[in-house]
């Protein structure tokens, strides 16, 4: 199926759907089995002996029947499809403002720009200790119930009370509440003369239109070859891949198929009309690059387009299909499986029903030495596959492995480092830093390019960083382990004092200069160049 064609619109799906529901009962072989559990269901509630709940019931019952199923097919609540569809559709209902909680209060990040918050005036550093009159501050509220409290339909109101510096009471603001574009395109910006870079944090029903946006800028600013970042990208929608997918491959170019044991094989292809038809390609990824982020990285690798930087993907090949239940939750139930141009199978292996050796599979990985050496990795030859232009040998058994193997220096993490950050001392950290300073440096540096120069992580700051650890009894057990600690601190520092000074793409401009696999995309494109 070409994308234009699978972006015809249908008819009626809530007709559709009831009929086919009404095909799959008529369809089902063991009506017996069926019997029996409505059977039991009933006997259950009028007979047993304390009142039942059931709707908890049945929903443990649909837990169950998928438990013994492959690790992907899952059940969720009305609450929970809403929280997943807010992530992917591109946008949510509130007040618009980047929080995190500071010793028990909200602390505003960035207000979202051009939102509701911002235009009544609320900024960058105001702490929120009331909704509605409901206080929200010293009171141990979640920060899941603080989200809920701030979350409404569009064009309702809400009142803040807040405690701004430098002002002595509280200030109260009304928001009326609208909707909040999520952008999934983490940053954007020129990496080197004549090379952009585009971040994907997920696949969601904007990505397409945010890469198409970002292309536009970095050609304005003399992009000629591009590096797009998939690491730690858990997938999302298939569309949004193959929308994708479509701006780099010529037309007819196949991107993926599905296949599955009722489900007929589905291509998707190229329809050659994308904004980025010459120019180099590398595709960056990790062992968290999943699903979505395997399709786009495994039809640039098969179609010769581009080539892949970092580490071995999750393998995450099944097609779900949503199954809308009567009462707003939702089954994903598994219905095929996701191959490559060339006819590799990303997912990985499973035994069904096995979901807890699924899930170890990445420490398994790591254990196994995968993360830090390429000759960890050993292929049968019955899994080998050829790219369809120039014949190059690539994988399959689960996930795409990258042309370029970028190892994990597992050296840069230290353990006082991992134990700062899960105490969130490091966060806290900067929220308390950003909180006093936040003026004075927005005066020092009213450019990213002069901070990016200029700005060094002050010793104070460090320091009270390293006496926080110290009251929780986490300190680095010798000099060494301090300053390794202190090389990969600083940056993260100054990463963090840039996002929340600008934006992701400004604190990506910071990180990305420590990163071995961007080191590494940057040396293949000039070596390239060179040739």
């Amino acid at each position: 199926m070409s994308l234009h064609a699978q972006m015809q619109p249908g008819g009626d799906a809530k007709k559709a759907n009831m009929i086919q529901f009404f095909q799959y009962l008529q369809g089902i072989r063991d009506k017996e089995a069926v019997l029996k559990y409505i059977t039991a269901m009933a006997y259950i509630e009028n007979l047993y002996v304390d009142s039942v709940d059931t709707q908890k019931m049945t929903e443990a019952s649909l837990r169950g029947m998928l438990e013994g199923l492959d690790p992907h097919s899952t059940y969720a609540t009305p609450k929970e499809v809403k929280s997943f569809n807010e992530s992917l559709d591109g946008e949510f209902e509130g007040v618009g403002i980047q929080f995190n909680i500071l010793e028990d209060t909200l602390v505003v990040i960035q207000p979202v720009i051009k939102g509701p918050s911002e235009k009544v005036g609320i900024i960058a550093g105001d702490r929120v200790i009331s909704v509605n009159d409901t206080a929200i501050a010293g009171v141990k509220m979640s920060k899941e119930e603080i989200m809920m409290r701030l979350r409404g339909p569009k064009g309702t109101n809400v009142k803040l009370g807040i405690i701004r510096s430098g002002v002595k009471d509280v200030v109260y603001f009304n928001v009326t509440r609208d909707k909040i574009p999520v952008k999934s395109i983490d940053a954007v910006y020129m990496i080197r003369p004549q090379i952009g870079y585009i971040r994907i944090g997920s696949f969601g029903k904007t990505t397409h239109s945010e890469l198409v946006d970002g292309l536009k800028e970095l050609k304005k600013k003399g992009m000629r070859d591009l590096i797009i970042d998939l690491e730690d990208n858990g997938g999302g929608y298939l569309q949004a891949a193959v929308e994708i997918a479509n701006e780099f491959l010529a037309a007819d170019e196949l991107i993926v198929y599905t296949k599955g044991r009722v489900i007929q094989r589905q291509d998707f292809k190229a329809m050659g009309n994308g904004m980025m038809q010459d120019g180099r390609l590398v595709i960056l990824t990790n062992e968290f690059s999943a699903s979505a982020a395997e399709i786009l990285s495994g039809a640039v690798q098969d179609q010769d387009r581009g080539v892949i930087v970092g580490r071995r993907t999750f393998g995450k090949g099944l097609v779900q299909r949503p199954v809308e239940l009567p009462d707003g939750s939702m089954i994903r139930l598994t219905v095929a499986h996701y191959y490559t141009p060339s006819g590799r199978c990303i997912q990985k292996p499973y035994k069904k029903g096995e979901k807890e050796a699924y899930a170890l599979d990445l420490d398994n990985r790591f254990k196994h030495g995968e993360f830090t050496n390429a000759d960890s990795i050993h292929f049968a030859d019955s899994l080998k596959f050829e790219t369809l232009k120039k014949q190059r040998t690539v994988y399959g058994g689960g996930g795409i492995m990258p042309d370029y193997f970028v190892p994990l220096d597992t050296t840069r993490y230290t353990a006082f480092h991992k134990q700062l950050a899960a105490k969130q001392i490091i966060v806290n950290g900067n929220l308390k830093y950003m909180d006093k300073n936040r003026s004075q440096l927005k005066k020092t540096y009213k450019t990213f390019d002069e901070f990016y120069e200029k700005f060094e992580v002050p010793e104070s700051y460090i320091n009270s960083i390293f006496e926080e650890g110290k009251k929780k009894k986490i300190e680095p057990k010798d000099e060494k382990e301090k300053e390794k600690t202190l090389a990969y601190l600083r940056p993260q520092l100054k990463a963090l004092i840039a996002r929340d000074l600008w934006d992701l793409t400004e604190y990506f401009r910071v990180w990305n200069e420590n990163s071995d696999i961007i080191k590494k995309a940057l040396e293949v494109l000039e070596t390239n160049a060179a040739q």
